[in-house]
């Protein structure tokens, strides 16, 4: 039994599943046996960004930073061991990497202290996903296209596997497949200028555009829309394909530099509503130009399938900006909670952290988890 442990981009908590993982390399498996979600306290949330927006700390609060952020960590874990009646003693490791302070490779910041997580729940802690995944010449990010093989692929379905979370990114997973032929990549921002936008007009509000009910009333801001949209992060690597990951001021400086320009005066509604298209349509062009298949299934999970503006934008392309969303999204369509699965196996919610805990035993048993043409490796970790 593994417990993966993820706190995304958006800062709002850390989620935890417990996964049962048995088989080795590709022939693993996995089943949820539990998950449970921890909301961070608001004045660490508040300090997270803080220092992301700031892109500069002091060392004193970096130190204290870090211990809250693990302290944070060991306390959703102990809080998932006892909702499932589960002894420490039993978990062969917790599995996660921190809190992302800055991304950009080959340079990155997963904040957490392992020692004090492993002191605090009882059991080894493996952690260091994504400075593993650079050093071994990759992108650090997305870190989940190896889960979502072991997890979504099929001999004759075509898939891609979206994840909607500050930043959005998406594995594509052909019929028949081989590991090696997985693509995967950052598409841009999820929710993170949403999210932005929100804390920006409220800052002591909940930092989120609930159910996009505000984007939802607002109109797309074209020209803003099509200025963002030039950013060269877009068609980098692009043909031929290279992986990429981005981050999320990097995606909140582009938009505003596009806003100051064709936004300055605009209502919030209509920044949401632009923000959530934007995101959307990247996905959608993603998904489109290099994932065009026959009968191929779009699943996607994270935060943004509960934004119903950006879920219906990214369900209509490529005529949405003009349309109204429904009253109802189409639950039905979407997989809820992908991202926290991935670092565990996909039964239900947690995707990413389920995908942390196949990264754990794949670790354990010295196996290669990296993907070469998904992640940029010069070599298998």
């Amino acid at each position: 039994m593994i417990a993966g442990a993820m706190s995304g981009t958006s800062a709002d908590g850390v989620d935890v599943a417990l996964v049962e993982i048995t088989g080795r390399g590709l022939e693993m498996s996995a089943k949820l046996l539990h998950h449970h979600a921890r909301a961070y306290e608001a004045e660490v949330r508040q300090r997270i960004f803080a220092v992301r927006e700031a892109g500069h700390i002091g060392l004193a609060e970096l130190g204290a930073l870090g211990r809250d952020i693990s302290l944070a960590y060991a306390a959703a874990v102990n809080a998932a061991l006892r909702a499932a009646n589960v002894q420490a003693a039993d978990v062969a490791a917790v599995a996660a990497h921190g809190q992302t302070l800055y991304h950009a490779p080959p340079n990155t910041i997963q904040w957490f202290d392992p020692a004090l997580v492993a002191g605090e729940v009882g059991c080894a802690v493996v952690s260091d996903f994504r400075r593993a995944d650079c050093a071994a010449g990759g992108q650090g990010a997305p870190l989940v296209p190896f889960a979502d093989y072991i997890l979504f692929r099929h001999p004759e379905k075509n898939r891609i596997v979206v994840n909607i979370g500050g930043i959005a990114n998406l594995t594509i997973l052909r019929a028949g497949c081989s590991l090696e032929q997985v693509l995967a990549y950052d598409t841009g921002p999820g929710n993170c200028i949403s999210d932005f936008l929100m804390r920006e007009a409220d800052p002591t509000g909940p930092g989120y555009d609930e159910r996009g009910s505000l984007a939802n009333r607002g109109k797309v801001i074209m020209p803003l829309a099509l200025a963002f949209g030039e950013d060269p992060y877009f068609t980098l690597y692009i043909n031929p394909f290279k992986p990429k990951s981005t981050d999320v001021p990097t995606m909140i400086e582009s938009f505003q530099r596009a806003r100051a320009v064709h936004g300055k005066d605009a209502s919030l509604e209509d920044l949401l509503a632009t923000a959530g298209y934007v995101a959307a349509t990247k996905i959608g062009w993603a998904s489109w130009y290099l994932g065009n298949q026959p009968k191929c299934e779009l699943i996607v999970s994270g935060g943004g399938i509960q934004n119903r503006w950006m879920m219906f934008v990214l369900e209509e392309q490529p005529n949405s900006a003009s349309r109204r969303p429904p009253k109802k999204p189409s639950p039905s369509r979407y997989l809820g909670r992908r991202r926290w699965m991935a670092f565990h196996p996909m039964s239900h919610p947690p995707r990413a952290q389920s995908a942390r805990s196949c990264w754990d035993r794949l670790r354990r048993n010295r196996a290669p988890a990296g993907i070469c043409l998904a992640g940029g490796l010069a070599r298998r970790v």
